[in-house]
């Protein structure tokens, strides 16, 4: 579903990270790790096309993906709802535009009690999870996630590895990075770790 080969990214004339490759198939998940500013986010941008690689080639044949990275797109002077219902109108099948899908979604993440509070009101926690709810919209084969279990509770990492087992279970994929130590409990996990300058699997 999506590949790299020979992946190279330079800042300033120089390498964030040294060329790198990997493949990853339906139902896979490719974990990115290392410490700060080794290039997670550099490489989570790359495969989402913000920005342009240096040297090298991805190939995606995903039928839609969906990006989540630090900066959650959530609009301070909307209610959860109406975030989240601006989410669904612009990415979601028509199939997943009424209401009660909506509302199940607000439920699935846990923001029912929330769901009428403006966006700046929230907790972080409440915002990533906010942010998290535009994976359930759409149906998008690939997931890129940069730092997806920042800020979440315990109760947040939970719902969030459940959303991964079903997303892998559908035959979907994804990519994200964590400087932490969760690791989801999943068959078909891949680990690639990232050192400032070089790589390794």
């Amino acid at each position: 579903m999506l590949s790299a080969t020979n992946l190279s990214f330079e800042r300033h004339f120089q390498p964030v990270f040294e060329p790198l490759g990997f493949q990853l198939g339906s139902g896979g998940v490719l974990l990115i790790s290392g410490a700060n500013g080794c290039g997670k986010t550099t490489l989570i941008r790359l495969l989402a096309g913000i920005l342009h690689p240096s040297s090298g080639e991805i190939e995606c044949a995903a039928k839609g993906l969906v990006y989540v990275g630090h900066l959650l797109g959530i609009k301070d002077d909307l209610s959860v709802t109406e975030n989240l219902r601006f989410m669904q109108r612009f990415q979601a099948q028509k199939a997943e535009t009424d209401s009660n899908h909506l509302v199940s979604v607000i439920k699935r993440v846990g923001l029912t009690r929330v769901a009428s509070q403006v966006a700046r009101n929230l907790s972080a926690g409440q915002r990533k999870r906010c942010a998290l709810a535009r994976l359930l919209f759409g149906g998008a084969d690939l997931w890129l996630l940069d730092e997806p279990y920042s800020n979440l509770d315990d109760q947040g990492i939970a719902m969030l590895d459940q959303l991964l087992q079903e997303h892998a279970e559908r035959g979907g994929a994804c990519v994200m990075a964590t400087h932490g130590s969760h690791r989801p409990a999943l068959p078909a996990l891949q680990e690639l770790r990232l050192v400032q300058g070089v790589h390794g699997t």
